[in-house]
């Protein structure tokens, strides 16, 4: 055997043989194309390698094909791995550098990452999006069909995932260290199909063939506990001390995604924890015939990170979820602290070192999982712990809904986590111990900021996750001004009293990367060719947009932009919908598209439909503003009336489309399977965003942010950031419509739905027809539940209520847009003023006020 020298010379000369080796035999001739080689010529420079060499290697040494075999499915996953191969240097040394310059890290703990497709926006970030065009050209293939190949990665379901991924990409871009922390759901939310205008759930199993993302992190992996019991013991301090025992104990696996920065040399990353078993097979139970029995502690155990959301109406349903939670958190915090002591003998600094974001309450278990580690396995004091955790912890709060907020049995706790039950015993008497110095013991504060919520009228007893958030956390921050001062005076009010100054607000934001630059070509290059790049790094940079709003030849281009996105949206829309290929191009694109729940408020916009059918019917020969209602919405699977709305809305298009007096006027689409990527054909293409929930529900809202920053013009009411942004675009240039927040408070204990009934007959005649089968004649009744939750059970959302003045603001949006020139200024204002909703500038708050980390240039 011929012996290995130390020098690198030998290893090159055999590395450019082996190079030289592949690029003259067959396979090289099979990979050309047009001719010209995949793999670079003799005359070329071996050490530059070139993204052309890495797909061809892929293409041939990890998925074994040649340009005779190749699909487009290889063709995407070879580039995938190819473009990940690029980042792997930046992301080795990224992590490198935070450890070697021991800067303070933000970890950023979430049950979602919205993700989207990843290949199209780290072609973005990257800046590879042209050559890669020209790979894919040689081999036949046009860019966009392969990125459309890859599978949304099924990590969230609705605004908070995708603003946790937007967080992500801004803080890569801002080259801040950072961290997201989740779970590597095997299923996604689900993939939804509408039968007979019905949401139909099937599994979403985006990992069926894998990810080319991930990378395995088998060294990471560790144990988790369940259940069990704790043994109290004296240390040789006299200290008591406890030990949790006698576990059930779940392995958790890592995977690393990389997370690329626009412009830079930062790859952070997002780590998610897949659930594995500790002992895969039992062979006793097999050897005794029992075959499923000895696969079913597996099965069992990898549950935990199965699905996304699993439903909790059952009793097993909230045990996966609670063990779900504590199973990434637990992982998570397993991960950090071992991170932490690599460079540290004692955890005085680790509030300096170490910041931790709660997004929303679904992590709060972290609080006293870390107040374990610290007591049980640091041997740390009380007091020590609780200075360390809540110096640690920052909490964000994404909900104004007091039953959004969620609260865990006592029993269901006892039997899983009887350790961290103890802790938050203990925290929760130290606290109310705190409070009784400033109010008595008998004052009805008490019970209400109590962590513990006793049993009352067939209750059973619960933890309530909120409080022991605020209570654990150093920052406590709403996600728009409204939430969060909502958040003071009334969800939070008690908190605020005792804490103002944990109380705080960072109005969300989205990443212009791939909201505009990526999704929506046509219009980003036309305002990069009129202002420059920098606005993809500094959104404010769009205000210079305003100079070009009187220029004739700017909005003829405007507009020219817009119709591309239009006709983008409808070939994709025609691949499954006959209907799709009459639909007027020049008709207003009209488009709600978010989780399904009724405080947003589908109904009234499907209200709205079905009152313009009305009028066309009426009086088919008037002049109406063509209209195409987009709408796209998943509903809770155990969400009954959510989803009998779907099917409403669709039998409503049904009518509308079928019915030949109407024509191209009017056409109404519920597309399924709203996904992120869907997302980005839809927001492109639109004109109108329909922001009408109920004022003060909507904590923040990021898709009325993604529609504005593409020239979409809003209806809304004054609720979330749609406040914001009046203040921004200035109401003028907006739909601004419905009751105030304080005036829904005002109207709720006098309201009558009843009374607005009477008084308007096309309300009356459009909730008759929803009554009397009008849009159901092969399903008579199947829509009385809507029926009875307007009129009969009080209307909770104020539909009713808003409906006339949703209407006359409609018809704003009908009269201008029968002015182009007017509605294509408003446009562009729109767009121009939508520099605060970068999340950028949410996330240098985070980290200048909340977090105090700094940005670290990596050098490569």
């Amino acid at each position: 055997m011929a012996k290995t020298s130390s020098s690198s010379a030998p290893k090159k000369a055999a590395s450019e043989k082996r190079t030289a080796d592949r690029t003259t035999d067959k396979t090289r001739e099979e990979i050309t194309a047009g001719g010209q080689s995949l793999y670079f010529t003799d005359s070329e420079n071996p050490d530059s390698y070139s993204l052309n060499n890495q797909f061809a290697e892929h293409l041939e040494f990890r998925l074994v094909k040649d340009r005779l075999s190749v699909t487009p499915q290889d063709a995407y996953k070879a580039l995938a791995l190819s473009v990940r191969d690029r980042m792997i240097r930046a992301w080795i040394r990224t992590q490198r550098e935070y450890e070697r310059q021991d800067v303070k890290k933000v970890y950023y703990l979430s049950l979602e990452f919205l993700m989207g497709r990843l290949l199209g926006n780290a072609l973005t970030n990257l800046d590879y999006t042209a050559e890669c065009e020209r790979i894919m050209k040689t081999l036949g293939y046009d860019l966009d069909e392969i990125r459309d190949i890859e599978h949304d990665m099924g990590l969230g379901n609705g605004g908070l995932g995708r603003l946790a991924a937007c967080f992500l990409d801004s803080m890569a871009t801002l080259e801040l260290p950072a961290f997201g922390y989740g779970i590597r759901y095997e299923y996604g939310i689900f993939k939804q199909e509408i039968e007979n205008g019905y949401q139909v759930e099937h599994p979403d199993n985006w990992l069926r063939y894998g990810s080319p993302w991930e990378v395995l992190r088998e060294e990471l992996t560790c144990r988790v506990k369940f259940g069990g019991r704790v043994e109290q013991h004296t240390d040789e301090r006299g200290n008591l001390r406890h030990s949790w025992v006698e576990t059930d104990d779940v392995l958790a696996v890592a995977y690393d995604v990389p997370v690329p920065g626009y412009g830079n040399n930062t790859v952070n990353s997002l780590r998610l924890w897949q659930a594995s078993a500790t002992e895969d097979f039992d062979f006793k139970a097999f050897d005794k015939g029992d075959y499923m029995g000895a696969v079913e502690n597996k099965s069992a155990t990898e549950t935990i990170s199965k699905v996304l959301y699993p439903n909790d109406n059952t009793v097993a349903g909230k045990e996966l979820r609670l063990r779900q939670q504590y199973f990434f958190v637990a992982a998570s915090l397993h991960d950090i602290v071992a991170s932490y002591k690599k460079l540290h003998k004692s955890f005085g600094a680790f509030p300096n070192k170490i910041a931790i974001q709660l997004n929303d309450t679904h992590p709060a278990i972290a609080i006293p999982e870390l107040m374990r580690i610290l007591l049980d396995e640091e041997n740390l004091s009380w007091d020590e712990a609780w200075h360390i955790t809540t110096h640690t912890f920052a909490y964000t709060n994404h909900t104004v809904l007091s039953e959004a907020l969620e609260r865990w049995s006592v029993a269901l706790f006892e039997k899983l986590l009887p350790r961290h039950l103890a802790i938050i015993y203990e925290i929760n008497h130290r606290f109310l111990k705190t409070v009784h110095t400033f109010y008595s013991e008998h004052d009805p504060i008490i019970s209400r900021v109590s962590i513990i919520q006793e049993a009352s009228n067939g209750s059973e007893k619960a933890i309530r996750m909120a409080n022991l958030a605020v209570v654990g956390s150093h920052s406590v921050n709403g996600v728009a001004a409204l939430h969060t001062q909502i958040l003071k005076d009334e969800l939070f009010n008690d908190f605020f009293r005792l804490y103002p100054h944990k109380f705080n607000n960072k109005t969300n934001g989205i990443t212009q990367r791939r909201w505009l630059k990526k999704s929506n070509l046509p219009l980003s290059e036309l305002i990069t060719k009129r202002i420059g790049g920098g606005w993809v790094t500094n959104l404010d940079e769009l205000r210079k947009l305003e100079n070009y709003v009187e220029d004739e030849e700017f909005r003829e281009e405007w507009r020219i932009a817009k119709n591309l996105a239009k006709q983008r949206l409808i070939q994709h829309i025609d691949i499954w919908d006959d209907y799709a290929t009459r639909v007027n191009l020049d008709s207003l694109f009209d488009s709600q598209i978010k989780r399904l729940h009724e405080y947003k408020r589908q109904l009234l916009n499907a209200l709205h439909v079905a009152t313009l059918y009305n009028r066309i019917k009426d009086n088919p020969k008037a002049d109406y503003t063509p209209r195409t209602v987009f709408f796209g919405a998943k509903s809770a699977p155990g969400y009954a009336q959510a989803k009998l709305i779907i099917k409403l809305i669709n039998s409503i298009g049904a009518t509308v489309n079928n019915d030949p007096d109407i024509g191209d006027r009017l056409k109404v689409f519920f597309l399924p399977n709203y996904s992120v990527s869907l997302a980005e054909r839809i927001i492109p293409a639109s004109d109108l965003s329909e922001q009408i929930s109920t004022a003060g529900l909507e904590a923040s809202g990021t898709g009325n942010m993604k529609f504005q920053l593409n020239g979409a013009l809003t209806i809304g009411t004054m609720d979330g950031a749609n406040v914001e942004m009046a203040e921004e675009i200035g109401e003028e240039h907006m739909f601004i419509f419905g009751l105030k927040t304080h005036e829904v408070a005002e109207l709720r204990p006098r309201y009558n739905p009843w009374d607005y009934y009477n008084a308007n007959q096309e309300l009356k005649r459009v909730l008759d027809m929803i009554r009397d089968n009008a849009f159901s004649h092969y399903e008579p009744g199947i829509f009385q539940p809507i029926w009875n939750s307007l009129m009969e059970q009080g209307d909770r959302y104020l539909l009713l209520a808003d409906y006339a003045s949703y209407i006359e603001a409609q018809d704003r949006v009908n009269a201008l847009w029968k002015n182009p020139t007017e509605w294509t200024k408003k446009s562009i204002l729109n767009t121009a003023r939508s520099g605060k909703f970068s999340s950028d500038r949410t996330i240098r708050q985070y980290a200048d006020e909340i977090w105090k980390v700094k940005p670290v240039t990596i050098e490569v």
